[in-house]
């Protein structure tokens, strides 16, 4: 990459994905604050249609005067048009349907094994692993193919397997996967800060953090805000809410939002292993055993954590759908609202015009202890002109570091059986994931079903 600060005007990227009503809105509305950058994003989707769409919202959007950065949106009908001459590439993708979906989240409590997200471990995140790994396959091709020199960054889930699947196709790829979910823990000390301490308006960058575990699965072993020490306080605050949980604003009370928790899992892990578990609940209830926090409706339920029906997801979908219609149509005005996401400080990092230090997924080349080597991990990285170098981490005590390994070999099988269609090695990993705590029989069945309800994206 050979921008020089005057070329920050013609950045290109790729969005694979780019029908996208969540992440690519997202994207423009980061864009369109940022008066740094400018260039032109192109737009692939499956549904080419749904990409033309957000083309126009995007060039509309572009056209306002209280928008800083002026982009150009193009919807292009290959993933080679996107990729050919791109700086960096997006990858955003719902991996099937919301069919799918459905089997892997509801399927399995048929069996007894509730699911508050489905989409990174436990049944429904292997079967989604196996139709997305060969998509991925594909998109690492292509990015060898047409843009090997390009940074490339993944929000799609399972994000592990995501990026893993990226390095093992392409090993000399520059590929991160970012997840938003340390973030929240940020946030949840700032809340601690103010409660503790009587700190207010304390900017979750400020915290600053060492991170490592695997995505969904993170934790925090040291904390520390303006050189105060956050474990101390951070005890105090458990002790204080461990009972009720700690609600946070009404907005994200978690009886009335889906992905929404009381902290009460992420309390609860740590009085028993003495560190900071650094995702939301509804995503480190699915790494553990599955009758610690999922045993049953009433289990879950006293947890204060909710499942996330597939059939809000649809209802959400058709939503946004018609909210397209009316951005493209003129009958709504696109709301700028900045996601917090780091995406766009990322590209500024990379494009040599600040530095950034935060948590991304990449392949463990010594950044984390006693985990594989090329397994990807989550650690802190620091980031600056067209350089990402993972921070050193450390490693975990064993007592959890026997808990995130058993996730990290499942998904290395998992990884091996899709690259090379052996339904009887992915049934093996299946069958190992804690949530899966079924007699042998019950669980090829599961199985069976499931691969049978996701054949459609399964290569033949």
């Amino acid at each position: 990459m050979n921008h020089s600060k005057t070329e920050i005007n013609n950045i290109q990227i790729a969005y694979i994905g780019g029908g996208s009503r969540g992440w690519a809105w997202g994207l423009m509305s980061d864009l369109a604050l940022e008066n740094k950058l400018s260039g032109t994003v192109k737009l692939y989707d499956i549904d080419y249609r749904a990409a033309s769409k957000n083309a126009e919202i995007g060039n509309r959007l572009s056209k306002r005067e209280d928008v800083s950065g002026k982009w150009n949106y193009e919807a292009v009908e290959t993933i080679e048009d996107a990729l050919i001459g791109s700086d960096f590439v997006i990858i955003s993708i719902l991996p099937g349907t919301f069919t799918e979906m459905e089997s892997d989240v509801h399927l399995p409590e048929e069996y007894g094994i509730f699911q508050p997200v489905g989409d990174t471990v436990g049944p429904g995140g292997m079967i989604r692993a196996l139709r997305t790994i060969p998509i991925y396959a594909g998109f690492a091709e292509k990015i060898r193919d047409f843009a090997p020199d390009a940074w490339v960054i993944n929000y799609t889930n399972p994000m592990t397997l995501c990026t893993r699947t990226l390095y093992e196709v392409f090993p000399e790829i520059k590929a991160i996967g970012c997840c938003h979910e340390v973030f929240g823990t940020q946030k949840l000390l700032a809340s601690m800060l103010e409660e503790v301490k009587w700190i207010s308006n304390v900017n979750r960058r400020d915290i600053k953090v060492n991170v490592l575990g695997i995505n969904h699965f993170t934790w925090i072993d040291q904390a520390s805000y303006q050189g105060i020490d956050l474990f101390p306080l951070y005890r105090e605050f458990v002790d204080r809410n461990y009972e009720e949980g700690f609600e946070g604003s009404e907005k994200n009370h978690w009886m009335n939002n889906h992905f929404a928790s009381a902290q009460r899992v992420k309390f609860d892990l740590f009085r028993k292993f003495g560190l900071i578990a650094a995702a939301g609940d509804r995503h480190l209830a699915e790494f553990m055993p599955n009758n610690w926090y999922l045993k049953d409706l009433q289990t879950i339920q006293n947890w204060k954590f909710s499942l996330t029906d597939v059939s809000w997801r649809i209802q959400n979908q058709q939503k946004l759908a018609a909210q397209s219609d009316r951005l493209v149509n003129g009958k709504e005005s696109f709301e700028i609202n900045p996601t917090g996401e780091e995406g766009i400080d990322m590209i500024k990092a990379l494009l040599g015009l600040e530095e950034l230090v935060t948590n991304v997924n990449m392949p463990n080349h010594g950044q984390m202890g006693n985990i594989p080597t090329n397994s990807v991990v989550e650690t802190n990285a620091i980031f600056g002109r067209d350089s990402i170098k993972p921070v050193l981490a450390g490693e975990l005590p064993p007592e959890i570091n026997n808990l995130v390994m058993r996730h990290v070999l499942n998904q290395e099988t998992t990884l091996q059986a899709a690259l090379q269609q052996d339904n009887e090695m992915a049934f093996r990993a299946f069958a190992n994931d804690p949530l899966v705590n079924l007699p042998p029989h019950q669980a090829k069945e599961l199985f069976n079903k499931m691969l049978e309800n996701t054949k459609a994206y399964l290569p033949v």
